[in-house]
């Protein structure tokens, strides 16, 4: 297992507070962000390597192991329980002593030679893995296969149409690889995808506002509208005021690892009451004023 020097990576010594930690983080987090570094490899690795060694160092309990253990402070409290079941049963290791060592070397220490090979069998679960990736909208209203590169090797998934943005899923087996022979961890993949479109998305359904003109408000009449992958043609009532709602079945979004299911699109009216009229035109709505003022 590659030992990762987490002070190093965000360039502070071992001794660095919580404000350091910190301050380091937003610092080069910014610095290789791959919004300003398109297609630089080598600064996503170093993002990546920034959001791991940020995500171990600022949680107390887990620098804390890292600090302790080194390359297998994930084990921490494996190896914590062995300790106090040999203190139980041996009494040959006590609380003053700190592991510095390799893994096997430890259990060495702890139950003697004969142990030690024994212990060199046990297997334990890699690290879980969390990482975040921006989609925009339009790409998660389809699914599609994209590469990722998960310790420096590509994998390709497939991510369902539907995603949300602030959802999280779990790709199984693709964490920090599992030491003496254990089961990887799994990755964790949180996900923001943004929205530049003139679509409010709540859950499976879409929302959108349309124009409508004065005149087919009134007389009614048959208008094309966007969807969000298309168009369609709608009918509009006589006497369709500003704010009314419709629904368009099935227009809206699509629900997540659910085969030709849909959401729907709400659409709501705005009346548009023209502007610049001519005089031709005053004088006849000031005629269908006087018609409504007799009626």
């Amino acid at each position: 297992m590659e030992f990762k020097d987490y002070y190093s990576i965000l360039d502070l010594p071992k001794t660095a507070s919580e404000a350091e930690i910190k301050k380091s983080y937003r610092k080069l987090a910014r610095k290789y962000h791959p919004d300003l570094n398109p297609n630089n490899k080598e600064a996503e690795k170093k993002f990546k390597e920034i959001n791991e060694a940020n995500e171990v160092l600022s949680d107390l309990d887990k620098r804390q192991k890292y600090d302790k253990y080194g390359k297998v402070w994930m084990h921490a409290d494996e190896i914590e329980k062995n300790r106090t079941e040999s203190q139980q049963g041996r009494g040959r290791f006590t609380g003053s002593e700190q592991y510095s060592g390799d893994f096997s070397d430890f259990f060495g220490s702890m139950f003697g030679n004969e142990s030690a090979g024994k212990s060199r069998q046990s297997k334990f679960r890699g690290q879980d893995l969390n990482a975040d990736l921006n989609l925009d909208i339009r790409e998660v209203f389809t699914s599609h296969k994209r590469t990722l590169t998960i310790n420096g090797k590509n994998i390709r998934l497939t991510f369902p149409a539907g995603i949300e943005n602030g959802q999280t899923i779990k790709i199984a087996g693709h964490g920090s690889p599992g030491f003496n022979g254990g089961p990887n961890g799994d990755l964790y993949i949180t996900f923001t995808v943004t929205n530049n479109t003139p679509f409010r998305r709540e859950g499976n359904n879409l929302y959108t506002h349309v124009k409508l003109d004065l005149y087919t408000a009134v007389l009614g009449g048959e208008v094309t509208v966007n969807t969000f992958d298309g168009q369609a043609k709608i009918k509009v009532a006589p006497e369709t005021q500003s704010g009314t709602k419709i629904k368009l079945k099935g227009k809206g979004f699509p629900v997540y690892k659910k085969e030709n299911e849909w959401g729907d699109l709400m659409i709501t009216f705005d009346v548009q009451v023209p502007a610049g009229l001519s005089e031709n035109e005053k004088a006849l709505f000031q005629d269908l004023k006087k018609l409504r003022s007799n009626g």
